[in-house]
């Protein structure tokens, strides 16, 4: 059953009340699969493998930057640009020989989903975006997973567990995805680090008492955390809603609308055709920077700043002869801005910079 040296290594649980021993051996058949080794990913996967959780699936096709190394505690400077998913097992095999991981290294998609969750029991939603979390949360409900769910922004952060025991899903508080405009990832809006541990640490708790036979405080409640004022609020969210039954996956990316809108007034330039207009001929186009206030304080090209949410208001500032080149952080809210100045007389000269800032 157990090994003399998983007698010692899981003696705090042996002798915890209402634990034990049978719920260790639970935790020691069980599989689970955390999608998303970053910020929320990396406490929950150190936890659930110092927990011995037999087999542990890691999803993540991203690579480590230095922007992470803030919150995402797996990680250190000699692992930066290896795959996360690759780089994490490195830690947690050390951290416990006798927990099996399978690694998936390939993007999450409609058409890999169902085979990938199929073979555990709980899944782990530790991602930073709405269309894998629409994704994960889908292919559970069709699975019948339990699904444990954890965001962090700022500094605030939630838990829940859905699809528990016919219980509610993701899609049952929000049946359709918000603006993408209206949200600001980690790299727009920025995250407290060490909230990512608090938020990641419940996670693991919940998937640990799901696998190890206990019942789920948060099964069916959205937990709400304000680390900031450290305020906290517990909301039941009701039964599952017959209209929010999910029986296929879909496009994901087309579902939240995260691509950048096309048509025939859309025009790109690249980082390094601007820097060569830069350097050229500066005075012959106009810049106009769409990020929020705090991304402009952290650095910013030149140009004029119009937030997008002001963008109409302040059309008149545009030049009306011209290039005028748009940019945000990503490429997607720029773009967004040139699709509601379709009608400005100057919109045949707009320009979008192609993924923004990110490769300034």
């Amino acid at each position: 059953m157990f090994s003399q040296e998983e007698k010692e290594r899981y003696s705090r649980h042996f002798v915890l009340p209402n634990f034990g021993q049978e719920a260790q051996l639970k935790l020691k058949n069980s599989s689970v699969l955390v999608v998303g080794a970053g910020g929320l990913g990396a406490p929950v996967l150190q936890y659930l493998t110092a927990a011995g959780v037999g087999n542990i699936g890691i999803a993540d096709f991203d690579v480590v930057s230095l922007s992470n190394l803030q919150r995402q505690v797996l990680f250190n400077t000699l692992t930066v640009g290896l795959n996360k998913a690759l780089a994490a097992v490195e830690v947690l095999e050390a951290l416990n020989p006798n927990v099996a991981f399978n690694i998936f290294t390939k993007k999450l998609t409609s058409n890999n989903a169902l085979s990938i969750l199929s073979d555990f029991d709980v899944i782990i939603d530790g991602t930073d975006n709405f269309p894998t979390r629409y994704l994960v949360n889908d292919a559970c409900a069709i699975l019948n997973k339990p699904l444990v769910y954890g965001s962090i922004h700022g500094f605030e952060g939630q838990c829940a567990v859905f699809n528990y025991k016919g219980g509610p899903n993701y899609r049952d508080i929000h049946p359709t995805p918000p603006n993408p405009n209206s949200v600001p990832n980690c790299a727009e809006g920025g995250v407290l680090g060490a909230l990512a541990g608090i938020i990641g640490s419940m996670m693991a708790v919940e998937a640990i008492k799901i696998v190890g036979g206990l019942e789920p405080g948060l099964a069916g409640k959205l937990y709400m955390f304000d680390s900031l004022h450290y305020y906290n609020q517990k909301i039941k969210l009701g039964d599952a809603k017959p209209e929010n039954k999910v029986t296929e996956l879909i496009d994901y990316e087309a579902f939240c609308s995260v691509t950048k809108p096309t048509n025939s007034i859309m025009k790109s330039v690249s980082t390094t055709d601007l820097k060569k207009w830069l350097r050229d001929a500066p005075e012959k186009f106009q810049l106009v920077d769409v990020r929020e206030d705090n991304e402009r304080a952290m650095g910013h090209i030149g140009g004029i700043h119009i937030p997008l949410n002001e963008i109409l208001e302040k059309k008149e500032e545009i030049t009306a002869d011209g290039k005028v080149i748009f940019y945000c952080s990503g490429g997607v809210r720029s773009a967004h801005a040139i699709m509601q100045l379709a009608n400005h007389t100057n919109a045949q000269n707009f320009h979008n910079l192609e993924n923004g800032l990110k490769f300034w």
